[in-house]
């Protein structure tokens, strides 16, 4: 028999959380301030439940629409004087030549990077090589050259290397580390039983590398050559030293040749098209093909394959590649820096521009890190719509040759902000447009990595958005963040093509003074600077290897 008591009332928010669905959270009025929700999502997963607040999306939305202005602005640019012109520019015999260069250049360096790269990672990573731990170190030291500085130690040395053999060269030598290490990355996470499992069959390591190893390497080097591709399509210092042809050189080359801006433009937002094309093809070719295996499993040890007699040619091939691309450059600048005298060097110069590339690159690194914090924690913390959005209106810069980005700044501010055209903040503004992807990145991945409870902590003591953010957020991804700015800084430093055509009038730094001098033939005097270069990017740079081990 039923009872006719009535029901007890339950508090919809005090219910047994046993009951409550997982991930479930009670309603905003019913959590009680010192009992904080400890269930429900993961460390460091974005919460779906809970909108951004304000003070995160007001200036994530400024800092999206800083990255979105140079493109939005430069495709209203090339189609000022009618899509009949802008189409005449790209159609004519000139823009179709440099497509053909760019295209030949890429393949060939796209295509040597994946031979060193995968060649390199499978000999450090699954073989016997003698000293694998030390020349996993020397190949990656390229990172740290740009590539107009290797351009100039080749072109020095051997004047006979300009054109498309020395651009190939030099841009070959300082971007396969961008296949190695991601490839380096994939062996290590390998499950090495399916190679055993082959060789026990009587495949030969041959064989195995190529029918068992390689397939599974196939994303990360995917992944390697669309970065390596990324960056030939953008370089401007080496094919300009070599004196080869390509987009960015095309459109510099326009841009300095006549008051009529449009060509430059036209031909900017072909190179862009480029871009977008090139990482959407990589997704395409990538589909939802699996890779890993289902399950954990239990670690293995990798066991080394033997040499043997390919002992010594494998060595060989070592010691060559880091010959070439550490041992001759930096022997080439000792040399330079040896022969040159008193008429050459120019000490206190050296300093001025050595201290104003550090001012010019603090203040980008700073700008960019500061509007890449909200978009980084709204990345982290939140999903939906608009969290995804801001994020890849970030990203827009990565999509963007330095040289694109300083031309429609250009436009912009002779057409709308004349006072700031050729002046500090606008060069400022050009390094946190092609770099926000970077500080985004390091921000994100940092905030994922501080458990969210304790921002949910300070949340139900009564905390504002901003103060949470300023008391507990940022703070604990502050290690990340540093790291991500001290990254900012060195590829700031080493930025060419945007500071050539944003510094202001009598200011250099070390990048613009070796392109000048290396223009006009002065090898020795140039040395120092590219010295100094090297120099000053290789103490972040080390600092950012301590960080990451």
């Amino acid at each position: 028999m039923h009872s006719t008591d009535p029901a007890p009332r339950t508090d919809p928010g005090a219910q047994d959380p046993a009951s409550r669905p997982a991930g479930a959270v009670a309603p905003a009025g019913r959590l009680r301030a010192g009992r904080p929700r400890t269930g429900g999502r993961p460390a460091g997963r974005p919460d779906a439940g809970r909108r951004p607040s304000a003070a995160l999306v007001a200036p994530a939305a400024v800092a999206a629409a800083f990255a979105l202005l140079p493109l939005g602005y430069l495709a209203v640019r090339s189609l000022e004087r009618g899509p009949g012109f802008a189409w005449d520019v790209i159609a004519d015999e000139r823009a179709v030549r440099l497509l053909g260069s760019t295209l030949a250049l890429t393949a060939v360096v796209v295509t040597a990077c994946l031979l060193l790269g995968i060649t390199l990672a499978w000999l450090t990573v699954r073989t016997a090589l003698p000293g694998a731990r030390a020349w996993s170190v020397l190949v990656t030291l390229p990172l740290a050259v740009p590539s107009y500085v290797a351009a100039f130690a080749w072109l020095s040395a051997f004047p006979g290397l300009a054109g498309f053999t020395g651009s190939a060269l030099a841009l070959t030598l300082v971007s396969f580390p961008y296949v190695y290490l991601p490839v380096t990355a994939a062996l290590r996470g390998a499950d090495p039983a399916q190679e055993e499992v082959s060789r026990s069959l009587g495949h030969g390591p041959l064989r195995t590398f190529l029918r068992v190893t390689l397939p599974q390497l196939r994303p990360a080097a995917a992944g390697g050559a669309v970065l390596v591709a990324l960056y030939v399509f953008s370089d401007f210092g080496a094919v300009s030293l070599m004196r080869y042809d390509t987009f960015t050189r095309g459109i510099y080359t326009s841009y300095r040749a006549s008051f009529d801006r449009t060509p430059a433009a036209a031909l900017s937002v072909v190179l862009v098209a480029m871009t977008i094309a090139l990482v959407a093809a990589e997704a395409r070719t990538r589909g939802r093909a699996g890779h890993a295996r289902t399950g954990s499993g239990t670690a293995r040890p990798v066991f080394p394959a033997p040499l043997g007699r390919w002992r010594v040619p494998a060595l060989a091939w070592c010691a060559a590649v880091t010959a070439v691309a550490v041992v001759i450059p930096l022997a080439t600048l000792a040399y330079w820096i040896a022969v040159g005298n008193s008429a050459t060097w120019d000490p206190a110069g050296l300093l001025d521009t050595a201290g104003t590339t550090l001012g010019v690159a603090s203040a980008g690194a700073a700008l960019t890190t500061l509007l890449a914090l909200p978009v980084g924690v709204i990345a982290a913390r939140h999903r939906g719509r608009s969290a995804r959005l801001l994020e890849q209106c970030a990203y827009a810069g990565h999509a963007l040759p330095g040289i694109t980005v300083a031309l429609s700044l250009v436009f912009f501010s002779v057409r709308y902000a004349e006072p700031l055209y050729q002046e500090l903040p606008l060069l400022v503004c050009a390094y946190a447009v092609l770099f926000l992807p970077v500080s985004v990145a390091a921000t994100r991945a940092a905030v994922l990595q501080s458990p969210p409870v304790l921002e949910d902590v300070a949340r139900s003591l009564g905390r504002t958005p901003l103060r949470v953010l300023r008391e507990v957020t940022v703070p604990l991804a502050a290690p990340g963040v540093a790291a991500g700015a001290a990254l900012t800084f060195v590829v700031c430093m080493k930025e060419l093509p945007a500071t050539l055509l944003l510094h202001p009038a009598g200011m250099d730094t070390l990048a613009t003074r070796l392109w000048t001098e290396t223009g006009t033939g002065s090898f020795a005097a140039a040395a120092p600077y590219a010295a100094a270069l090297i120099a000053l990017a290789a103490v972040p740079s080390y600092l950012l290897g301590r960080h990451r081990t």
